[in-house]
């Protein structure tokens, strides 16, 4: 089901997206619709607090690891190779 959404802007913003909607060969609503969804995609999803918790704890854990020098000599013997030994 569809709603009706009624927002009030200053008549130079008005302008600004006329001229942005035709740039791009489509209408206000459509281009205020897609507008709509690409700030929904970029909004952060979830608690934010409860992400940092997460990332706080993970930081906390010794995780096994080796000399870096190693690591990037080995990696790049893998770049040589043909695939995995």
């Amino acid at each position: 089901m569809s709603k009706r959404l009624q927002v009030l802007i200053e008549e130079s913003e008005w302008r600004e997206i006329q001229r942005a909607a035709r740039s791009t060969r489509v209408t206000i609503a459509e281009w205020v619709r897609q507008a709509l969804r690409a700030a929904r995609a970029s909004a952060p999803v979830g608690d934010i607090g409860k992400k940092l918790d997460v990332i706080r704890a993970a930081t906390r854990q010794a995780y096994p690891t080796g000399d870096i020098e190693q690591m990037l000599t080995q990696i790049e013997q893998g770049y040589r190779t043909d695939g995995p030994r």
